[in-house]
């Protein structure tokens, strides 16, 4: 089982399952995080934590002990690591996609 946390940037996955309990939880499902949900690995922060996530169109950062507790599963089809929708964020943020 593969947990968030250890995916890395660029990488599309699948969401699996949530290993959360109360209050935390329920800010993940309001989130978006539900089995099946596609999820982007978009940036790690400048010392490696918290990690922003492309769920559902919306930018969500999370701590790596927050990530922790989310199983994922990598899709078998990779996309490209920036499709046109995302062009504008990643060159603000520097990802290195050509237009």
């Amino acid at each position: 089982m593969i947990k968030l946390d250890n995916v890395s940037v660029g990488s599309y996955i699948t969401v699996e399952n949530l290993l959360s309990s109360g209050t935390l939880r329920e800010r993940m499902l309001a989130l978006g995080l539900t089995k099946g949900t596609r999820v982007e690995v978009v940036r790690k922060g400048p010392s490696g934590d918290p990690t922003v996530y492309n769920i559902r169109g919306a930018m969500i950062a999370f701590r790596k002990e927050e990530a922790s507790l989310i199983s994922v599963a990598y899709n078998k089809k990779q996309s490209e690591k920036c499709n046109d929708s995302y062009k504008e964020l990643a060159s603000i943020l520097n990802l290195g996609c050509s237009s």
